[in-house]
């Protein structure tokens, strides 16, 4: 029955009832108005079911529209008509019976008109309602994005102030034990003889310039996050400027058995970017596909343009992400790696951000990932 309910008052988009739903309700009111005069005709005005004749032609001006309506209200005044000339009773004058079908179908005209009128006002009102909603909706979410996005400037700020705090704290004293060690490492060589105790603090001493360099390149990577240099922006073509920058990288790819997809619209008009921080960004992206695909896989690299906007799609098949991951994707210091800051993604969010774009990701677990950038065009574009 509830399905039955469902199927009987389906509209679609626009507020119009299907084509299939209107000839099945116009059927079943034309059906019901010869029911109707039957009765009628059978009972000789017994029953005084005159009124129901409002029945199909309601049905029919709801479901069908106006024309259907009338129709249906011209067929139930004729079959009026005919039932009242055949089994009523005789009038004084031969077109009273006319008379009186005629006010009827105006009777029903009126209705019609005044019925479907109603329904045109509802679904007006019912879609500037659905339009209103879907605008809060957006207006929400972009309300939203902002506040995100604030509070996401405010750590970037406060990670700014701690990155040059430990800058001016580290730099200096990581400078004279790098320097220090270096000097070990001279008097080592000069040793006339080398022994398993000098080729053990050989081997000490290099690990301790490894995590020299790695305490340098984490402090160099909070440098580069907190105090991002002013961009140097101009007409950049995409599609230019990663098809030169691949086939640097490509010798890494082979090297980790990734095959490279890519499709340019040759048809792009340029973006107003500048090319390093924007290769920095679409850099961080690749690196991170790479390391999803271990065994290796697809890295598939797209550009389109999409109305006043350039999209850059760069998607691999690798392991993906879990819903936490994805949440947390653009969080800074939120990171899966045992040697990761948690700034890569941040900073390339930044990037995007401060040339006016905008990044997403959609990814599935054990299917991969696909991140979407989107750039504004050059104004001259």
């Amino acid at each position: 029955m509830s399905n039955v309910f469902t199927i009987g008052f389906y509209v679609n988009a626009v507020g119009e009832v299907s084509a299939r739903l209107k000839f099945v309700a116009t059927l079943a009111a034309v059906g019901l108005a010869i029911v109707l005069g039957v009765l009628d005709y059978l009972t000789g005005r017994e029953w005084a079911i005159s009124a129901f004749y409002l029945l199909p032609t309601c049905l029919a001006g709801w479901m069908a529209g106006r024309s259907a309506g009338l129709a249906v209200g011209a067929l139930c005044a004729g079959v009026w008509f005919l039932s009242d000339v055949f089994g009523g009773p005789a009038y004084q004058h031969a077109l009273i019976p006319v008379w009186n079908a005629i006010m009827l179908f105006v009777f029903f005209f009126v209705v019609v008109w005044l019925l479907t009128a109603f329904r045109s006002s509802h679904y007006y009102l019912e879609q500037t309602v659905e339009r209103r909603t879907a605008a809060l909706r957006a207006e929400i979410e972009e309300r939203k994005r902002l506040e995100h996005a604030k509070r996401q400037a405010e750590r970037l700020a406060l990670v700014g102030a701690m990155a040059a705090k430990v800058a001016h704290e580290i730099r200096n004293p990581l400078g004279s034990v790098s320097l220090n060690l270096d000097l070990i490492g001279e008097e080592l060589n000069i040793l006339p003889n080398s022994d398993a105790r000098s080729d053990e603090c050989r081997v000490l001493l290099r690990e301790m310039r490894s995590q020299v360099v790695r305490i340098h390149e984490v402090l160099q990577e909070y440098l580069r996050f907190g105090r991002m240099p002013k961009s140097e922006r101009a007409a950049l073509s995409l599609k230019g400027l990663l098809e030169e920058k691949l086939n640097f990288l490509q010798p890494l790819l082979d090297e980790k058995h990734v095959q490279l997809r890519k499709t340019f619209d040759p048809d792009l008009p340029p973006v107003h970017a500048d090319p390093e921080q924007l290769w920095e960004a679409f850099l961080n992206l690749i690196r991170n596909a790479v390391e999803a695909m271990p065994d290796g896989g697809n890295l598939t690299i797209n550009t389109k343009k999409n109305g006043t906007a350039a999209l850059v799609y760069i998607s691999d098949n690798g392991r993906g992400m879990t819903d936490e991951e994805a949440r947390n994707l653009f969080v800074p210091f939120f990171t899966t790696k045992s040697d990761g800051t948690g700034l890569g993604l941040a900073h390339t969010q930044q990037i995007i951000n401060e040339h006016g774009g905008k990044i997403d990701c959609t990814t599935s677990p054990g299917k991969g990932s696909t991140f979407a950038i989107q750039l504004p065009l050059a104004v001259e574009a």
